[in-house]
């Protein structure tokens, strides 16, 4: 991302566009999304610009991954599901609209709102190759 390509998110970080704001600290800040797939539909995003999951540092990969267990706490004590999707898109054709890592918390209430998806799982082919190319490739 160059720094040329403000995102909406961007303009929410600095106070431009308001927010719901649910949780903020030196590294994250936590909001409702304004385009719920149900209630109590948080997103959760580093201070750190990146636009994929896999350009995000360490530290803001780390301070996300410390604070979306107690969220997702805060979001079931609150709208009292007891079931929820966290969901985090990487690019058009995995679904990702806004160019800014986020990760979705998504409760799933009784009445059936929250992320509703087709799982289309196929044979594991290769298996011992792909898992040792993978590791391979680990920094």
């Amino acid at each position: 991302m160059s720094e040329h390509d403000p995102t909406i998110f961007d303009a929410i970080l600095a106070g431009d566009i308001p927010c719901h704001r649910v949780y903020e600290n030196d590294h994250v800040l936590a909001f409702l999304d304004i385009g719920p797939l149900s209630r109590g539909h948080v997103l959760v995003i580093p201070r750190e610009r990146a636009r994929f999951m896999h350009e995000l540092s360490e530290d803001s990969a780390a301070a996300l991954g410390r604070v979306l267990p107690g969220l997702c706490k805060a979001v079931m004590a609150a709208t009292g599901c007891k079931h929820y999707n966290l969901l985090q898109n990487n690019g058009v054709p995995a679904h990702q609209a806004v160019f800014h890592v986020h990760v979705h918390i998504i409760p799933r209430h009784e009445d059936g709102s929250g992320l509703d998806i087709e799982w289309n799982s196929g044979p594991l082919e290769d298996g011992e190759q792909l898992a040792q190319a993978i590791a391979d490739a680990i920094d």
